[in-house]
């Protein structure tokens, strides 16, 4: 019994034993318990009868067929016609089984609970004899002691993974993560630890702009306007992710300035791969110590990595090998090539008598592409294997899914290799779409959100995990070492890369996990791996590095995939809707579409006619209050159990808390912006009251005036000098009156800051002549001790005016009217 990678497999063989026991007996059928519900596992002898291949964990009826199956004492048997109308209903070829034919009922059982039932065919009524029916109870218990092995194993990862979820959504609290990458992280997520369900859609619905903590009202003059966001069918984002992340703890360590920037996969514009280019040319020019890329297109940016060399800018690949003869000094990644085999001798120990393989990769000419798929047939190479030439999606979903669905149905493969991370949740998905889950052997490389569902349910049986996370830290690691010591030192003892037409590359393997939904002797469970990983990154976190004593700074130029696909609404809230209802009772509420209060409501009608049987709305809470709505939408019926409810409402509480961190980090920033743009208003009018303060008026030839208005500080002072010794140069003025009617109060340092002016204006052959001082004024310049020393004072303008007059030679005229 091959455990860890397939239980299908395994409970297949046991179904066919099952089959052959009894006399005359064609088929068989398995079924398990899912909460209170059946759901059908696998048949066997029932491909060619029924309409459609049944689905893996197919509703099956109510479990309650498994309490007449207790007692292991006797024989269950019942007419074949009637078990098959209540547990494969509406399936009409079953009214051609035989008259008088009847099943033989086997409980799975394990640890004194019932876990299954096991049905086989036989022509008539009459019991098995009692050493028949001895060895179908005994692989009763060899079916349920590996159900339950396998319970136990996804048990521990769903808690594993929930973990990781909510860990996840907790990080986002401290960035300034957007509502698109929120839903789709909490979307993919939910999927991922909640396989039952199903989900067909996960989406976020916002109250627009009511206060934290407040709730939609019944009767409102105005509906409150929503913001509804919808995930995306696009390419992984998690390793570009894990590996930025690794890069950034390194540089944290090391005391690096860490500059990462990204290209996107499908860019408006410019394309990625010369997007990518560009940053590397820019961080060039900037003089960058050192520079990290994951190479989109390693011939493009094989130039852009000989300018940085000959710059003395030292250059590592990460995740994609440089081309032959790079100018790179070191590549950081996986041995693609060691991986590649790893995944065909895991494809070999699943299928051992062979069989038609396919295989789907993004690109078939990346680098990295090539050398596992070269690595996959090498392992594979020779009878019984066919390998078929590998296809490529080029990221396009459509396509993708459409090669692979062909070569399901229509090239009958037994096995699939997806090479990238998405490609593996594709054979996943056409298995499931054509009735071929477990059936179709696939194995899958990373391990994406999809992945892990599709291996906890086993429509994945195992993953090649690379350690992208690693390649980020070591990849900085190394170009510190570079930076500080030299090449020649830091590259000293790495291994090299099998040499092409120029110099070996320089390698570090940061190797692969293999990892199955139970441990085996080749492989690690998936709940182990998810401790393990949190563990490794944790540990790198805490790691204390010898700092560099001068400030370095790395780029590190990768990629990611834009947000291209992301869809928001915006609507009024619907009066009466599931949603109203939610944030109206700040409760969760789960809704059979077919059988509901709600069942007129109208995201409820909209929703029953897509074929979604099971609606469920999670509150968003903040003091008590809802402030939005986690939906999610089954296709199944009773796909919500009140414990699979309490996760959720887990994941909304978590939720809840980074879109209140968002929207606060929002509020903030505009506040700042807010207060920014008012400063700047308030030094230009200050600027403004300043000129209008202290003109200077030129009144006659030769005399200027300048008014002050308000006080003289320091500052102003130096202000009010330099416009006065400018205007004196300019208009060659021999008197400035400096008239004070408008100060606030001319005390000891006004006095100072008045002196140094006239000081100044001496020293360019100009007089300054106080005037406009007020009685009031005086005395306190008199009760101060204010000495104004040789400064002339009038107590009016006009007065001062004469006597500019008189320094300058001019007079008053006085005319009459004529």
């Amino acid at each position: 019994m091959i455990t860890g990678l397939d239980l299908f497999g395994t409970l297949h063989r046991i179904v066919k034993e099952a089959v052959g026991i009894l006399p005359s007996a064609q088929r068989g059928i398995l079924l398990t318990r899912d909460g209170e519900r059946l759901v059908h596992r696998l048949s066997v002898g029932l491909d060619g009868v029924l309409a459609s291949p049944p689905r893996l964990l197919d509703d099956a009826g109510p479990a309650t067929e498994l309490s007449m199956l207790e007692s292991a004492d006797s024989a269950r048997v019942m007419a074949a016609a009637a078990w098959y109308r209540a547990h494969l209903p509406g399936e009409p070829p079953l009214h051609f089984v035989p008259e008088g034919a009847a099943v033989v009922l086997i409980p799975l059982r394990a640890q004194g609970q019932t876990l299954g039932v096991l049905a086989v065919e036989q022509p008539d009524e009459q019991a098995p004899s009692e050493e028949r029916w001895a060895r179908l109870l005994s692989l009763g218990e060899r079916a349920g002691a590996a159900l339950e092995r396998r319970k136990l194993y996804d048990e521990k990862a769903q808690s594993a993974q929930e973990i990781r979820v909510l860990e996840a959504v907790l990080n986002a609290v401290a960035t300034r993560t957007s509502p698109h990458e929120l839903v789709e992280m909490i979307s993919k997520g939910i999927k991922s630890v909640q396989l039952r369900p199903q989900w067909s859609s996960v989406h976020l619905v916002l109250l627009s702009d009511a206060p934290r903590g407040g709730s939609a009202s019944r009767g409102a003059a105005t509906a409150p306007e929503t913001r509804s966001y919808y995930v995306p069918r696009r390419p992984p984002v998690v390793y570009w992710n894990n590996i930025r992340d690794g890069a950034l703890i390194a540089g944290r360590n090391l005391g690096i300035n860490m500059d990462v920037r990204s290209a996107s996969i499908v860019s408006g514009g410019t394309p990625a791969d010369i997007a990518q280019r560009e940053l590397v040319d820019e961080g060039i020019a900037r003089g960058v110590h050192g520079i990290i890329v994951t190479p989109m297109n390693p011939e493009l940016i094989e130039p852009s990595i000989r300018r940085a060399a000959a710059a003395g800018i030292p250059v590592v690949t990460i995740d994609t090998p440089p081309v032959d003869g790079s100018s790179a000094l070191a590549y950081v990644g996986t041995d693609n090539a060691a991986a590649g085999r790893l995944a065909g001798e895991l494809l070999a120990r699943l299928l051992p008598d062979g069989g038609k393989i396919g295989v789907q990769t993004y690109s078939v000419a990346s680098i990295h592409s090539t050398e596992r798929i070269a690595g996959f047939q090498a392992a594979l190479s020779g009878a019984p294997f066919d390998v078929l030439p590998p296809t490529e999606d080029l990221h396009d979903l459509p396509a993708a899914m459409r090669l692979v669905r062909e070569a399901v149905e229509d090239q009958g493969v037994a096995g699939a290799f997806g090479v990238c991370a998405a490609n593996g949740p594709f054979w996943g998905a056409a298995a499931r779409t054509l009735g071929r889950e477990g059936k179709l052997k696939v194995i899958a490389f990373d391990l994406i959100m999809d992945t892990i569902a599709m291996l906890r349910e086993g429509t994945i049986h195992a993953v090649v995990v690379q350690r992208e996370h690693d390649m980020g830290y070591r990849s900085v690691q190394l170009l510190h070492d570079i930076v500080l010591s030299g090449a020649e030192a830091a590259l000293a003892g790495l291994p090299t890369r099998a040499a092409g037409k120029g110099p070996a590359l320089r390698f570090i393997d940061t190797g692969v996990d293999i990892v199955t939904i139970e441990s085996t002797p080749w492989s690690i469970a998936l709940s182990d791996y998810l401790t393990l990983d949190a563990t490794r990154r944790a540990t790198k976190r805490r790691r204390r590095l010898n700092r560099a004593g001068r400030p370095i700074e790395i780029l590190v130029a990768g990629m990611n995939v834009g947000e291209q696909d992301f869809r928001e609404e915006r609507a009024p809230l619907a009066a009466g809707s599931l949603v109203e209802r939610v944030l109206s009772t700040a409760g969760s509420i789960i809704v059979d579409t077919h059988a509901s209060e709600l069942h007129d409501a109208p995201d409820v009608v909209e929703a029953r006619g897509r074929g979604v049987h099971t609606l469920v709305g999670v509150p968003l809470l903040a003091g008590g209050t809802a402030f939005g709505v986690l939906v999610l939408e089954s296709e199944r019926r009773g796909a919500c159990s009140l414990e699979e409810a309490a996760l959720l409402e887990r994941v909304a509480d978590t939720v809840a808390v980074a879109v209140e961190n968002a929207e606060l980090v929002h509020r903030i920033t505009e506040r700042t912006h807010e207060l920014e743009q008012a400063n700047r208003q308030q030094e230009s009018l200050l600027d403004t009251i300043r000129e209008l303060s202290s003109p200077v008026v030129p009144i006659a030839r030769n005399i200027l005036v300048m008014p002050v208005i308000g006080t003289m500080d320091a500052q102003r002072s130096g202000r009010f000098i330099e416009s006065m010794l400018q205007d004196i140069t300019e208009r060659q003025a021999r008197v400035v009156l400096v008239d004070v009617t408008g100060m606030a109060a001319v005390d000891a340092a006004s006095a100072e800051h008045l002196l140094r002016a006239a000081r100044a204006a001496r020293l360019l052959g100009a007089e300054l002549v106080l005037v406009g001082i007020r009685p009031a004024t005086a005395r306190l310049m008199v009760e101060e001790g204010v000495d104004l020393g040789s400064v002339v004072t009038r107590s009016t303008l006009e007065l001062g005016f004469t006597y500019a007059l008189s320094k300058t030679g001019g007079q008053i005229i006085y005319r009459g009217a004529s």
